[in-house]
């Protein structure tokens, strides 16, 4: 029998990055953030990571694991974690979709360049 850990979505997130930190405590004042398990990778351990996920991997973009144990990462990460909260599920729908998906990810591709001068030693 599954855990409750393993029955919803795992987000992995860099709380080292202040920008990221913040975002990432907005999401988890939202109703439904009981229905994510939230992962520091800046302060986790390798363990936690699970399988497939390098903490290099895992702290260069977010990475959403399901419950069913696929792994997404940079937009689709996003746009999953919005369809598990149910006041951004709209939002998560809206840009899930395959071309708008992949707007939001030449976006948050730029983000990345610009989060290395933000992020924290």
């Amino acid at each position: 029998m599954p855990n409750a850990a393993e029955s919803k979505p795992t987000l992995y997130y860099d709380g080292g990055c202040p920008v990221c930190s913040r975002e990432i405590a907005l999401y988890q004042r939202q109703a439904g953030a009981d229905q994510v398990a939230w992962v520091d990778v800046s302060r986790c351990d390798a363990a936690e990571l699970g399988e497939g996920l390098s903490r290099e991997a895992a702290m260069a973009r977010l990475h959403l694991r399901g419950p069913d144990g696929s792994l997404v990462s940079g937009a689709a990460a996003f746009t999953g974690l919005w369809r598990t909260l149910p006041g951004w599920s709209w939002l998560g729908r809206l840009l899930g979709a395959r071309w708008t998906l992949w707007l939001l990810e030449v976006g948050y591709r730029f983000f990345l360049v610009v989060r290395r001068g933000w992020r924290k030693a």
